[in-house]
C-alpha cells in the first residue's frame, strides 16, 4: 500500500541560494520550494522529507505576491534553468543581494559584511555567449527539467544572444546519438561556434549551414569538424581567443564591468607583482599586465593555456604556470602585491588559502560565482589578518538564481 504525499498550505518567508523559497513545517523544519515568493500562501505536495527539512513542489498559489509578474518563457517552472522568471528584474537583483548577504553571516560569520548594491546586466534577457543543451532520445535539443534528472525538448529560449537563438532550432541529430553535450558560443561580428561533446573518438555526422565552426571533444582532444578551433570575443575593445575547450565569461558586457571594477579597486602600479590564479584564457591578466611590473597566471586548462599565451602575447612581464594551483602555489617563491582569484564553484582548496596567507600579500581580489564556498574562504582569509574591504555582487545570470561577486580584502 503506497501512502500519498503529505499536501499542506505554507507561508513562503524569504528566498534562499539555489532559487528556492523557504516556509516552515508545523514542526518547525524549514521546507524550499521552488518558484514561489515570499509572502506568498501556497498550497504544496512534499516531495522529500527528512528529519530536519522538507522539499515541496507547489500545487496552487493560494494568495499570490503583489511582486509576482507572468514569466516571459512557456518552459519556466518545468525546464530547471530559469528560477526567476516571475519576479520583475529590479526584485530579482535584490533578493540575489540579500541571499548573498545571509550567506555571507551565515556561514561565513561576518556581522555585517560590507556587500553593495548588485549591478545589474545592461540586457535581462538574451545576454548568454554561450548556451549548453543536452539532448533528448530522439535527438531534439533540450534542457534538464528542475529537479529531474531528465531531459525535454525546448521550443524557446530568451537566454542565449539573439543570433545563437536562430541557429539551435536547425540543430537536428539522429536518435540514440552518443553526443552527451551541445553548445553554442558566440562571438565577435555574429562568429560562432558548434561544440559538439561525446564519449566517442568518432566525430558525428552533421549537416549544417556554411559560416559557422563545428568542433567535436573527446576526453581532452577537440577535433575541427568545420571552420576555427575557437571565437574571438571582443571585451572594452580588446580581443580574446577562446577554444572550444575553454572557460570565458559568459555575458560579455557583464564581463566588462567586471574588469573595469577591479581596475578601480586594485592599487596596482607599474612596481607591482600582481598573482592570477585560476586565470583561464586571460581576460583580467590582460587589463592588469600593462599597469604592473610582473604578472604571473596559473591555470590548470591545456586549452585555456594555449589562448592565454595568445592573448597575453605581446607583454615581456607576462608568465604562465599550467598546473593546479594547489600543487604550484604552495611552492612559489613570489611576493605578490596583489593576488587576484578566479576558482571554480568549488572555491579554494585550503592548500591555496594556506599558501596565499603565507605569501602575505597588500591585496586579495577573489572572484566567486559561489557565495557559500565564498563565505567560507572570506573566513578563512579573515582568519589569517585580512580585513573584507567590499564585496560587489555583479548579475552575469539573470533569471537565474546564480550570483557573481568581486570581494576586495586588504591586509
Amino acid at each position: 500500500m503506497t501512502t500519498q504525499p503529505a499536501t499542506i498550505d505554507l507561508q513562503l518567508e524569504k528566498p534562499i541560494y539555489g532559487g528556492d523559497v523557504m516556509g516552515r513545517l508545523g514542526d518547525g523544519r524549514a521546507v524550499f520550494v521552488p518558484f514561489g515568493l515570499p509572502g506568498e500562501r501556497v498550497r504544496v505536495r512534499l516531495t522529500e522529507e527528512k528529519r530536519n527539512f522538507a522539499r515541496g513542489e507547489i500545487l496552487e498559489v493560494l494568495d499570490a505576491s503583489p511582486q509576482r509578474i507572468i514569466p516571459r518563457c512557456k518552459h519556466f517552472g518545468f525546464c530547471g534553468g530559469c528560477h526567476y522568471q516571475h519576479l520583475p528584474y529590479q526584485e530579482q537583483l535584490d533578493a540575489k543581494t540579500e541571499i548573498l548577504r545571509d550567506q555571507l553571516r551565515r556561514i561565513g560569520k561576518i556581522e555585517n559584511p560590507p556587500v553593495q548594491a548588485m549591478v545589474a546586466s545592461p540586457n535581462a534577457w538574451n545576454y548568454r555567449n554561450h548556451v549548453q543543451f543536452h539532448l533528448t532520445k530522439e535527438g531534439k535539443i533540450g534542457y534538464v527539467r528542475a529537479h529531474v534528472p531528465a531531459v525535454f525538448a525546448i521550443e524557446e529560449c530568451h537566454l542565449p544572444e539573439g543570433y545563437l537563438n536562430g541557429i539551435w532550432p536547425q540543430l537536428e541529430f539522429e536518435p540514440g546519438t552518443n553526443i552527451e553535450r551541445v553548445s553554442l558560443r558566440a562571438g565577435k561580428e555574429y562568429d560562432s561556434m558548434l561544440v559538439l561533446e561525446s564519449n566517442s573518438p568518432e566525430a558525428p555526422e552533421l549537416e549544417i549551414e556554411a559560416g559557422i565552426s563545428v568542433t567535436h571533444i573527446f576526453e581532452d582532444n577537440t577535433v575541427v569538424v568545420a571552420g576555427n578551433d575557437h571565437i574571438l570575443i571582443s571585451v572594452l575593445g580588446r580581443d580574446f581567443r577562446v577554444s572550444a575547450a575553454s572557460f570565458f565569461q559568459v555575458n560579455t558586457a557583464m564581463a566588462e564591468k567586471m574588469v573595469n571594477h577591479l581596475i578601480a579597486k586594485l592599487p596596482v602600479t607599474q612596481s607591482s607583482v600582481v598573482l592570477d590564479v585560476y586565470c583561464g584564457a586571460g581576460l583580467f591578466s590582460a587589463f592588469l599586465a600593462p599597469k604592473c611590473e610582473r604578472l604571473i597566471g596559473i591555470e590548470s586548462s591545456a586549452s585555456a593555456c594555449e589562448d592565454f599565451e595568445f592573448n597575453l602575447d605581446e607583454f615581456d612581464n607576462v608568465e604562465l604556470y599550467e598546473v593546479l594551483a594547489e600543487d604550484v602555489i604552495p611552492h612559489l617563491r613570489v611576493k605578490p602585491d596583489v593576488i587576484l582569484v578566479d576558482p571554480p564553484r568549488a572555491g579554494l582548496e585550503k592548500r591555496v588559502v594556506d599558501g596565499i596567507l603565507e605569501m602575505n600579500p597588500q591585496y586579495i581580489a577573489y572572484v566567486s560565482c559561489d557565495p557559500s564556498t565564498l563565505a567560507r574562504d572570506a573566513a578563512r582569509l579573515m582568519g589569517g589578518g585580512y580585513r573584507l574591504q567590499d564585496v560587489t555582487p555583479f548579475d552575469l545570470f539573470p533569471q537565474t538564481f546564480h550570483i557573481e561577486c568581486i570581494s576586495v580584502f586588504e591586509r
